[in-house]
């Protein structure tokens, strides 16, 4: 087959890296809530049940520690699952399957099992969803020994990682931000693998170093070409996975620039932002030549009200007032660059939902 590239969005690759999959292995199974709907889990899971059908293919009922168990129980006896759990909220139910079974078994077994899950989880706000349907909880599951979590931006790599993540012995978490689906990149037609672990560096500059993920690499790209514009040229690094997380793209930056701005699109304290900086501040400590920063959301729980979500969230105009903040340039910003028509919890025109 010819390696044609062309350009699709991020639900789409999602849904071609998992046709990709089952074609190439039989023990490749998806399942878990909505799969088989007919809007398929934003268009990811569309097709495959009409491709493999029921045995490979199915819905669940909305038992999430049973569904999960189930999965981990395939796994460890030879199948490759890919669960959708849709919300990460809803996957909250199923913790104990997580932590105390699939990220420990093959430790407990000196390495002789594996448990080859990949469970995808939709995360990100919007359309006034609230305190229970809006978390990012990245940070909660890159603290657990024995998972990968994985967490790609564009269609690209939401393909090359999630292929890469079924084929991986050990569990993946794979976080998909619902603003995202509608992104389009350029994608090979071909069955290709980015390694867990490996961040990409968007964009190359010598005045400054970002750090973002998922959705707020998004938000950081457009803030950069503001900031270039003024004379800043930023690296942006984009991680793709909070565990591994790789800390050697992030030093080899910091030592060119001297100057770190951590972006998380979850709480500040504890967050993956934090722990950027922490190894900022122990192993870069002799390259800094101003104090790190973080932009991520405040230490309380996602508002619903459009008034108070309007306050909440961050995007390009906060990341570029940290950047000129940080690199000591006056400037009077109005937020004129970064205008968004409303409602400005929605990311544009083309999200029409599932909520």
């Amino acid at each position: 087959t010819l390696n044609i590239m062309r350009k699709i969005t991020f639900a789409e690759a999602i849904n071609e890296a998992i046709l990709t999959a089952m074609k190439e292995s039989k023990d490749v199974i998806t399942y878990g809530l909505g799969v088989p709907d007919p809007k398929g889990v934003f268009g990811t899971t569309l097709g495959l049940y009409e491709e493999f059908g029921k045995a490979r293919v199915f819905d669940t009922p909305t038992s999430e520690n049973a569904m999960t168990g189930i999965g981990i129980g395939a796994a460890i006896n030879g199948l490759r699952p890919i669960m959708v759990h849709q919300r990460v909220d809803f996957f909250l139910l199923a913790l104990d399957q997580l932590i105390n079974n699939a990220a420990k078994w093959n430790f407990m077994f000196g390495g002789a099992s594996k448990v080859p899950i990949t469970i995808r989880l939709i995360v990100g706000h919007g359309w006034g969803q609230g305190p229970t349907h809006s978390q990012n909880l990245q940070s909660l599951f890159s603290q657990i020994p024995g998972l990968k979590v994985v967490i790609p931006t564009s269609a690209y790599d939401a393909k090359g990682l999630l292929l890469e993540s079924i084929f991986d012995d050990d569990p993946v978490i794979f976080l998909e931000h619902r603003w995202l689906y509608g992104l389009e990149s350029n994608v090979p037609n071909s069955s290709y693998r980015i390694p867990i672990g490996k961040a990409n560096l968007v964009n190359e500059g010598s005045d400054l170093t970002i750090v973002a993920l998922s959705y707020m690499t998004i938000e950081a790209i457009q803030a950069i070409k503001e900031l270039e514009k003024i004379g800043v040229n930023c690296d942006l690094i984009d991680l793709r996975s909070t565990s591994p997380l790789d800390f050697e793209l992030i030093r080899k930056s910091v030592k060119k620039t001297g100057k770190l701005i951590a972006v998380d699109s979850s709480s500040k304290s504890f967050s993956v932002a934090s722990e950027i900086i922490a190894d900022c501040a122990i192993e870069s400590y002799n390259y800094l030549q101003k104090p790190p920063r973080r932009i991520a959301l405040e230490d309380a729980p996602a508002p619903t009200s459009f008034g108070l979500t309007n306050s909440y969230y961050n995007g390009a105009l906060e990341i570029y007032n940290e950047a000129i903040s940080l690199l000591g340039i006056k400037e009077e910003n109005t937020g004129s660059k970064f205008i968004k028509e409303k409602p400005h919890d929605i990311p544009g025109e083309w999200f029409k939902g599932p909520f």
